[in-house]
């Protein structure tokens, strides 16, 4: 990873490392989806690619001017677009699709994307990793909210072992230092660097799905049910950063 600019949070990437990220992106979704298909057969889990420029209506208010990159409007007529500061609003976008588009798609249903996202972060050396353009690799996976499984809870280990094994590094799961309005519960997954305990991974239950779920019983009752999607979102580039630190030493 190479600062060849005079500006912090800006970086290249050498071949290297973009295999190991490469790696990383594939073994993540294959575990993610196995786990999931372990727990309940039934989730369709599928993979989209969304455009970086993301209608501003879609972004959540809670990222203002000060944090993400906005697009000039040059006529009055521009749709106001940003640099997605998340992946979240195009995958429910793309959810949304799938489940109203009559093809038989059904609950419970995970999209994924790996991705660019962007922020306006704070200047900071390169070691904090508070990158303004960064990797994302997040999964939304949506359910039904009367659900016996507790779907967060069971994927925590999970998720912290395949970290702790990529990054060669401790790894351990603690509350989320903060607690988006979207979500019931959200837990990060850090690892122990030798700097500092690292965030690489959190993992909320959000209750933010713009729709609610319906069910059609073999009578032809129609049933409305209350949507909660599980979000593992992992920081690919702070991935493959402690992995170089453990490989290095």
């Amino acid at each position: 990873m190479l600062s060849l600019y005079a500006a912090n949070g800006l970086v290249h990437w050498t071949d290297r490392e973009i295999r190991v990220r490469d790696m990383m992106l594939a073994h993540f979704a294959a575990e993610i989806s196995a786990h999931l298909k372990s727990a309940n057969p039934a989730w369709d889990v599928r993979r989209v690619e969304a455009p970086v420029l993301t209608p501003r209506s879609l972004i959540s208010d809670a990222y203002d001017a000060g944090d993400v990159f906005v697009q000039q409007q040059l006529s009055p007529h521009d749709l106001e677009l940003v640099l997605r500061p998340e992946t979240t609003p195009s995958t429910y976008a793309y959810m949304q699709h799938l489940l109203g588009a009559h093809e038989g798609v059904r609950l419970p249903l995970c999209v994924w994307q790996a991705g660019k996202s962007f922020r306006r972060e704070q200047d900071q050396t390169t070691r904090h990793m508070r990158l303004k353009e960064f990797w994302q690799q997040e999964f939304q996976c949506a359910y039904a909210a009367d659900t016996a499984n507790d779907y967060h809870a069971g994927v925590l280990e999970p998720v912290r072992r395949m970290i702790a094994t990529l990054t060669g590094l401790p790894a351990r799961v603690v509350p989320s230092d903060r607690l988006p309005a979207y979500a019931e519960v959200t837990m990060d997954v850090e690892v122990d660097n030798g700097d500092k305990w690292m965030e690489i991974a959190s993992i909320s239950r959000r209750t933010d799905f713009p729709e609610r779920a319906r069910f059609t019983s073999k009578a032809g009752q129609v049933r409305e049910v209350e949507v909660k999607v599980l979000e593992i979102a992992i920081g690919l580039d702070r991935c493959v950063y402690n992995w170089s630190v453990a490989a290095d030493r």
